[in-house]
């Protein structure tokens, strides 16, 4: 299992008028968080795109648990919890620093496609051989 955590602070924008996170911010802190996993494992979308590859979300869940408020600071935890076959699943849970609750949990997941044909496709070797090194089986 790879697990990367990384923080991001509650800015006034991402709120609405009671100051709590608007709901459909969170998949924007979901995908600070596997931008983060990826570049800590040398693939950056950057990279990952010169090697003629898309990485498209074709599913996404969140379960709401508790609101996050302004100027709070967030942990956001990323999980790949099995090295993909096909589909790369990130599981994801956010966590308030200061008040130690659990605000969402959910997942997201990828397919890699061909960028001249469009079509989906396995995982790069390229890909699999960048994360398996770090990957903690239990």
């Amino acid at each position: 299992m790879l697990i990367h955590k990384t923080e991001i602070r509650v800015r006034y924008a991402d709120t609405d008028k009671m100051q709590f996170v608007y709901n459909g911010k969170y998949y924007e802190y979901f995908e600070v968080g596997r931008t983060e996993l990826l570049r800590d494992f040398g693939l950056t979308y950057d990279k990952i795109e010169k090697e003629g590859y898309y990485m498209p979300v074709v599913e996404a869940f969140i379960k709401y648990k508790n609101s996050a408020r302004y100027d709070e600071l967030l942990v956001i935890e990323t999980r790949m919890e099995k090295l993909p076959e096909l589909r790369v699943r990130l599981d994801t849970r956010i966590f308030s620093k200061e008040r130690g609750v659990k605000i969402v949990e959910g997942y997201i997941e990828l397919v890699f496609v061909n960028a001249k044909t469009g079509k989906a496709i396995r995982p790069p070797e390229f890909f699999i051989n960048s994360v398996k090194g770090f990957y903690v089986t239990d």
